[in-house]
């Protein structure tokens, strides 16, 4: 056992984020993620985190690793469909109240991907968490920046 650690991070999970360097980009992937369509992906690790939401989740990782301060927008979240605009993503203030916690830019550092664009960039991701998050539009994009 270790101290300090948050409890909700499993061994396969504290190895990715040791072992990622900067740059790298971790996604949490909620419940509707079509993380099957990634496995095949060269270079993806899939960590799974069955019954664990992605809030929980998001706040130990950034207990442990800090965003990329060399870019505008190290969290990125997936952008509703214009089906969907009228739609209330309550998990997203979660993310806003979670990030100024552990970033000093606070909101500023998220940004957005259309939903596509989010799956292109997850495909060049270091690793894809699959969670147990039942929210709609609960993906995150993190990249990793530098330990100082």
């Amino acid at each position: 056992m270790l101290q300090n650690i948050p409890k909700i991070l499993s061994p396969e999970l504290l190895s990715v984020l040791c072992a990622m360097g900067h740059s790298d980009v971790i996604v949490l992937a909620d419940g509707n993620f079509p993380v099957g369509a990634y496995a095949g992906e060269p270079g993806i690790q899939i960590v799974r985190a069955d019954g664990h939401g992605i809030p929980a989740l998001l706040d130990a990782i950034l207990t442990l690793i800090p965003l990329d301060s060399y870019i505008d927008k190290p969290i990125r979240l997936m952008q509703k469909m214009d089906v969907d605009k009228d739609l209330e993503i309550a998990v997203w203030k979660d993310y806003e109240k979670i990030v100024r916690k552990h970033e000093k830019r606070g909101k500023k550092a998220i940004g957005h991907y259309d939903r596509f664009e989010f799956y292109e960039q997850a495909k060049k991701a270091y690793c894809i968490v699959y969670t147990g998050e039942e929210a709609v539009y609960a993906n995150i994009l993190l990249q990793k920046g530098v330990v100082k």
